[in-house]
């Protein structure tokens, strides 16, 4: 049954149709095209009335027989925008569907390993014993570089090391003797993702176009890190200027997962999480465009931060889409993460996205209490995120999110589900903005302002060599995806509707969030797969950023936290939920989120690699 829209009836498959090199896989459609399909049923674009009447028709046959919609596009709910737009509107408008009773989808969290304590703050325990003189700062880097020597060979997730870390220990023992005051992350060994530029290192965006780049400046985070008296160890593996989601687009190695060497750790920030996890180092820095620091998080079992934008300051960060980019944090422990939030925001003259808003002490939402006669969350309002429930995601992950949910009853939230009809419509929207966005950030390397040089007689030739030899392909093609997109004869067609759409999910959440205080959904539709599994397959992988690019889209920030394990490797993989509030209200989610994980029953998210000899 031919609606009109699908094959080469719509534009906009032809993104991927036009691009040199790159093949649509068969059988499979693309959500862009539902982006079009979508935007064209809506009579405020003035489309014609021979468009909306086939939309209305796919809609009508496909509440009557879902069997009708063509079979190169049958893709899951989440997969296929469209048809998860028809189901919101069945739900919304026709009829809505009753709530589960209360509580909420009654469903525990398992777990394969032990039962152990709550997460400690590791920040707060390093303080503790250097304060105390109990250990000095250089016994505890040589712990930590022992453990980088011995787990780095599996691993691979650092790009570069170093040399400084022994010598910046010594002056904070010194001080310290001296009985002179020290920083807050006194003594705190911090990963630092390689597109976040660094003085004394190497910042390549593990790309072969930065290959021995040494900026001549630290990125405004850092330099606020080493203010606080943090202790950079190194710098972080990743996808290629962060375009990814498993780093095995880094133009160096492949990074790990520590619960399953076998596994990817996600991406783009993949090495920030694999080195959190492992104990590599306390904390790390990460940055997030669609998810990148978010997913990983929730493929390692680690806390995983995406602040609103304009929390921290993008100075320093090597821009990949300038309207979506973050700087986020990784840490073991939701405390230990706020703390790091805590010393890298604020305004900072030289990014002019930067908020002049005053940050506030995010240490407060950490105060030490006795959760078990008590519901500290009493009235709190939660909604869950419908259409990321929905078929298309691991029913091991739904079941995981329901427990969570059930957890979070218990300590007094009152949950109920809500329905984001956008939702879907925001991957196709990202990858259309970000994507030309990129391609317009990326322009500068050229092997004569920025990048290395190509050897060539000819100018063009030097151009076209050096951005041929130091890109790698999924940059190349998200390149000409982009510069596509923005072309004169597609710019509407394209990239004002991405536009348009991006103020629909803004909206989306606003409306959702004046109802509720926080909204819940998976971090991922999946927990870590194979390496190498979906390396061939980009749509698949694209797919997998639906649920994390459209908090992105809004601005708003996430907090990612391990909540269950599901059957894998040696001991389980890690689950994540993530949790979006309004903007700059990142102290009710590390608040949440810091009584949530005091308070999670027979779940320690310690990596085998870890608990098998390497914990401190």
């Amino acid at each position: 049954m031919d609606y009109g829209l699908t094959g080469d009836s719509s534009p906009l498959i032809s993104i991927y149709r036009r691009i040199p090199d790159v093949a649509m896989p068969p059988g499979r459609g693309f959500s862009f095209r539902d982006l079009y399909s979508y935007l064209s049923s809506e009579p405020e674009y003035g489309v014609s009335k021979n468009v909306e009447d086939k939309t209305v028709k796919l809609e009508d046959d496909l509440l009557t027989d879902p069997h009708s919609f063509p079979p190169t596009e049958m893709l899951s709910s989440v997969q296929n925008p469209r048809i998860l737009l028809l189901q919101c509107r069945r739900h919304h408008h026709r009829h809505r569907l009753p709530l589960p009773p209360k509580p909420y989808l009654q469903t525990t969290i398992s777990s394969s390993l032990h039962t152990s304590p709550p997460p400690a703050s590791q920040i707060g325990t390093l303080r503790k014993s250097l304060l105390s003189r109990e250990k000095t700062a250089v016994e505890l880097a040589e712990t930590y570089l022992t453990r980088i020597r011995l787990t780095e060979p599996q691993l691979k997730s650092f790009l570069h090391l170093s040399d400084n870390v022994l010598r910046d220990a010594g002056e904070i023992d010194r001080k310290i003797e001296r009985n002179e005051e020290v920083g807050p992350l006194a003594g705190v060994f911090v990963g630092v993702k390689d597109n976040i530029c660094t003085a004394d290192m190497p910042s390549t965006a593990g790309s072969r176009i930065l290959e021995g780049y040494r900026p001549p400046f630290d990125a405004t985070a850092v330099r606020k890190l080493r203010e606080s008296g943090a202790i950079v160890v190194g710098k972080t593996n990743l996808d290629e200027f962060g375009m990814g989601s498993t780093t095995e687009g880094s133009a160096y190695q492949v990074t790990a997962n520590p619960w399953d060497l076998s596994r990817v750790p996600g991406g783009s920030s993949g090495g920030s999480a694999a080195a959190v996890s492992a104990r590599q180092c306390v904390v790390s820095l990460g940055s997030d465009t669609g998810g990148s620091v978010r997913q990983p998080a929730s493929f390692c079992g680690v806390v995983g931060l995406k602040p609103t934008y304009g929390r921290v300051s993008r100075f320093g960060l090597v821009a990949y889409a300038s309207s979506l980019d973050v700087i986020g944090c990784f840490g073991s422990s939701v405390a230990d993460t706020g703390t790091l939030l805590y010393a890298i925001s604020g305004h900072d003259k030289l990014d002019a996205t930067s908020s002049k808003r005053e940050v506030p002490n995010f240490a407060s939402a950490f105060i030490t209490q006795d959760f078990s006669e008590s519901k500290p969350l009493k009235g709190l309002r939660v909604g869950v995120i419908r259409e990321t429930i929905d078929s298309g995601v691991d029913p091991e992950v739904i079941s995981s999110i329901h427990g969570a949910a059930s957890h979070l009853e218990e300590l007094g939230c009152i949950v109920t589900e809500v329905s984001l009809p956008s939702f879907s419509l925001g991957l196709p929207a990202y990858y259309i903005l970000a994507s030309s966005e990129s391609s317009s950030n990326l322009s500068r390397y050229d092997g004569i302002r920025y990048g290395n040089q190509a050897v060539s007689d000819e100018l063009a030739s030097l151009y076209g060599d050096s951005r041929a030899q130091g890109f790698g392909s999924e940059v190349k093609m998200r390149i000409l995806m982009g510069t596509y997109a923005l072309s004169a004869g597609y710019y509407d067609a394209y990239y004002k509707r991405a536009q348009q759409v991006r103020t629909l999910v803004q909206k989306s959440f606003k409306a959702a969030l004046d109802e509720n205080d926080i909204l819940i959904s998976p971090a991922a539709p999946s927990v870590a797969y194979k390496i190498g599994e979906k390396k061939n397959d980009p749509l698949a992988m694209y797919a997998g950023d639906i649920m994390t690019v459209n908090v992105n889209l809004a601005g708003l920030p996430a907090l990612v936290l391990p909540c269950g394990f599901v059957e894998g490797g040696s001991a389980g993989l890690p689950v994540g939920f993530q949790m979006i509030g309004a903007a700059f209200d990142e102290e009710k989610l590390l608040k949440v989120g810091h009584i949530f994980e005091q308070t999670l029953q027979g779940c320690s998210f310690v990596p085998p690699l870890v608990a098998d000899g390497f914990a401190c």
